[in-house]
């Protein structure tokens, strides 16, 4: 080999050197959530079995140990969109003061063959070296989707990676917790819901009318405001996600600046602002009901779904 290709090759394996420590870096970076349960309005039989499954573990070890369990393990939580997943796997971190590893289906896939599966390790690796800690698959369909549904092989790859990673903590999963999220449960692999990997279904619903009105109180904190009745804006947006919530205030912020600048003055957000702003939007959940109601009468072999249709019949949702 001439000095010439020596010298092209050293800049070659430089360059890749410099590729992965940058992808390495960004793909591991890790936080603790200042957040916790206390933070969590409502949603107390969802705080309750994640509390069974991930907090009491860690405060009281020995009750567990008598029963031939330790702290770690993994849960999935599924849901319409925009009712605050990330919110509570959050909470869940920083209630047991844990280093919080939220990973992304953007932040794993690369244009190199293996990289993806290589990302992905990376992350299990540091973050088993960061214990206790949670990692929260977000959009976990993405990642985990059906191996027979997949065209691409680095994609099924990708999938049998993660399900490595997962049975990798049978070995070393003490105080480490996986968190998987999903508005589309349905669509996961099989094997990810094997027992040992995400056996435990949390349904996280929409929030109930006291919780919407306090997110309407957060989301309007700080505004001017006119005599505002929260409580009956709470009441006539039955099924809105905490999103859709979000855009309420914000169409009704919109409608305020438009009188601002209209008459050269600041004016209050008023009880009309959010009333028009709340006929003139739909809640986004009932699309996702009607889709889970399919999938609960006709497909679920075990039951999985049976939350849902109770959720659907007690609450009157019309999917």
């Amino acid at each position: 080999m001439s000095d010439h290709d020596e010298l092209a090759e050293q800049r070659r394996k430089n360059l890749k050197l410099i590729h992965f420590s940058k992808e390495d870096q960004t793909i591991t970076e890790s936080e603790k959530p200042k957040e916790t349960f206390a933070d969590v309005g409502g949603l107390e039989e969802v705080k309750k079995k994640i509390s069974m499954n991930f907090i009491l573990p860690l405060k009281q070890p020995e009750v567990f140990a008598a029963y031939g369990k330790q702290a770690g393990g993994s849960l999935l939580l599924f849901g319409p969109p925009g009712c605050g997943k990330t919110f509570l796997a959050r909470a869940v971190a920083g209630e047991i003061d844990a280093n919080f590893f939220h990973i992304e289906l953007q932040s794993i896939l690369s244009m190199y063959a293996g990289q993806s599966e290589h990302n992905l390790h990376d992350i299990f690796k540091k973050a088993r070296e960061s214990k206790p800690c949670v990692i929260f698959i977000d959009e976990i369909d993405a990642l985990g989707g059906s191996r027979h549904q997949m065209r691409q092989h680095h994609d099924r790859m990708l999938v049998n990676q993660l399900l490595l990673e997962l049975d990798g903590l049978q070995a070393e999963n003490e105080n480490v917790f996986v968190i998987g999220a999903t508005n589309t449960p349905w669509y996961l692999d099989s094997a990810l819901r094997r027992p040992g990997r995400f056996n435990h279904l949390v349904f996280v619903p929409p929030p109930e009318v006291a919780e919407r009105q306090t997110i309407l109180e957060l989301k309007l904190s700080g505004m001017p405001l006119g005599s505002l009745n929260l409580s009956k804006i709470a009441a006539e947006t039955k099924h809105y996600s905490g999103a859709d919530l979000e855009q309420v205030v914000k169409d009704a912020v919109e409608t305020a600046m438009e009188r601002t600048f209209e008459k050269g003055e600041i004016q209050p957000i008023t009880q009309e602002d959010l009333k028009k702003s709340a006929k003139g939007r739909k809640a986004t959940t009932l699309e996702w009901f009607a889709t889970a109601k399919n999938y609960a009468t006709f497909s679920d072999v075990n039951r999985d779904y049976q939350i849902v249709l109770d959720y659907i019949k007690k609450h009157g949702v019309r999917a």
